[in-house]
């Protein structure tokens, strides 16, 4: 949670280019990662994309930690394949008398699962790197993303401050109550937090949506309404996408 709350460190390079762009090169890449019939291509995206976010301001062991649990989803999916998938029983591995047996085409078929999750994943964090939630708010909502999850989204990630802002002054009384010495007693108090919370959220759901109706608010967001795409910024992704389209071509 404390890194909700770092700012956004941007380039010159990527500040310059429009935050839909962006989307829209994101989006491309995904389609191209998940459509991909290789392990190639989604090894290449992985591999531009994760130093790209390093220099992007990225701290190393914050990208280690965003990794973790893809690649435990992705270790997991790969073992079930080569142990449990489809395919004739091969000998993979011999150390003397003890041998480990797997099915070849299920270990294919992890492999090229486990590239994609790696190479979407990738795409995701260095999203994350060079775009706020605001700009990328502001561009679904400039693509006709319907109004409800726009809002939802919003009204969510301003929440999600406050119910940690909550969380943190209740766990401090808690704690200086001496709520947490022991496992009984501190599963009571977290409890009692947690019921504490929920009661707040929906306290202050219902102040929000009065205080945004008596402001004006119809659920649009007009941050990039009124803003015109360049034809420098559309040439450079019809380029972006005729090389990232030719390079999955190559690979597939």
């Amino acid at each position: 949670m404390r890194h909700l709350h770092q700012q956004l460190n941007e380039h010159a390079a990527v500040a310059a280019v429009d935050p839909r762009i962006r989307l829209l090169a994101a989006g491309l890449l995904l389609t191209l990662v998940i459509s991909s019939h290789g392990s190639a291509f989604p090894g290449q995206v992985a591999g531009i994309c994760l130093p790209v976010a390093l220099i992007a301001g990225m701290q190393p062991r914050l990208l280690l930690l965003r990794l973790l649990h893809p690649l435990f989803i992705a270790a997991v999916i790969l073992t079930l394949k080569t142990f449990l998938g489809a395919g004739e029983s091969v000998e993979l591995v011999r150390m003397g008398t003890l041998s480990l047996s797997g099915r070849l085409e299920g270990l294919h078929e992890g492999l090229l699962i486990s590239s994609r999750i790696l190479g979407a994943v990738s795409v995701a964090v260095l999203l994350s790197q060079v775009m706020s939630f605001t700009e990328t708010m502001a561009a679904l909502a400039w693509m006709r993303v319907p109004r409800g999850l726009v809002d939802v989204s919003l009204f969510a990630w301003r929440s999600l401050f406050m119910l940690y802002d909550d969380a943190g002054v209740v766990y401090t009384a808690q704690k200086n109550r001496l709520g947490y010495c022991g496992m009984r007693r501190g599963l009571k108090s977290f409890g009692a937090m947690a019921g504490m919370l929920i009661i707040r959220a929906f306290d202050s759901s219902q102040s929000m949506t009065v205080a945004m109706s008596q402001r004006g608010y119809d659920g649009s967001l007009p941050l990039l309404r009124a803003s015109r795409l360049g034809r420098v910024q559309l040439a450079g992704l019809s380029a972006f996408a005729i090389l990232a389209t030719v390079a999955w071509k190559l690979q597939n």
